[in-house]
């Protein structure tokens, strides 16, 4: 970063000016997206097969894994077989989700399911900290058949029970799942943004490798981990 990286200095009357014409788009976009909630909450559904995952008890069914409740978020965190570190991104993602108990109040949960044999996913769970529940999907075809294969990549998923029923609602992936963290929404608020290389930016503005700022798992299980 060069000391010409730097936003413009206008009066305050003109930043006002220029704050509001980005607010009007700010304020279509939440229209926008409001409407494409809307629309999600009128997708059809499809049933699912009756999955056995194993979790920390033991095996559990599908149905069960909702504790009680009718509607449950499910990201599916990659994993590579005997590797202590797993990925970075689905660890930083997760560590966002300490405090999940609002969800009560909807009648819905969210669990991590992963391809790593249960033990394993429990103990890297333990690891880096995170607090959200775990199951494995290592002996079902759950996570194949959902998005996220063996050696596949991250996803999540929303399913919706009707008694021992389960149906899926929604899917994504990628960069679909942003709208879930808070991290890049207060990064984005930053002058200098997420400094990385594909994005649209002024002249000088600093900009390094795509990712090369994300925590890595271990500085993650650094901060948050049981060593912490």
């Amino acid at each position: 970063m060069t000391a010409k990286a730097l936003p413009s200095v206008v009066d305050a009357e003109t930043w006002q000016r220029h704050l509001d014409e980005l607010r009007a788009r700010e304020k279509a976009a939440t229209r926008e997206l409001d409407a494409i909630a809307a629309q999600r909450r009128r997708l059809p559904m499809v049933e699912m097969p009756a999955y056995t995952l194993e979790g920390e008890e033991g095996p559990v069914s599908l149905a069960d894994v909702f504790d009680g409740r009718s509607q449950l978020i499910v990201y599916n965190h990659m994993w590579f077989p005997g590797e202590e570190w797993q990925c970075p991104g689905c660890t930083g993602f997760t560590s966002q989700f300490a405090r999940l108990e609002f969800l009560d109040a909807y009648d819905a949960r969210f669990v991590i399911v992963t391809q790593g044999p249960i033990k394993d996913a429990l103990a890297y769970r333990r690891r880096v900290g995170n607090k959200m529940t775990w199951y494995s999907t290592a002996d079902s075809p759950f996570g194949a058949d959902v998005g996220a294969p063996p050696g596949g990549g991250f996803a999540v998923n929303v399913f919706l029970r009707d008694g021992d029923t389960v149906y899926r609602t929604w899917h994504t992936t990628g960069r679909g799942t942003e709208q879930l963290s808070h991290t890049f929404p207060l990064i984005d608020l930053l002058p200098y943004g997420r400094q990385e290389e594909w994005q649209d930016v002024p002249e000088g503005w600093p900009q390094s490798p795509t990712y090369s700022r994300w925590p890595s798992a271990e500085e993650i299980a650094a901060h948050y981990g049981q060593d912490a």
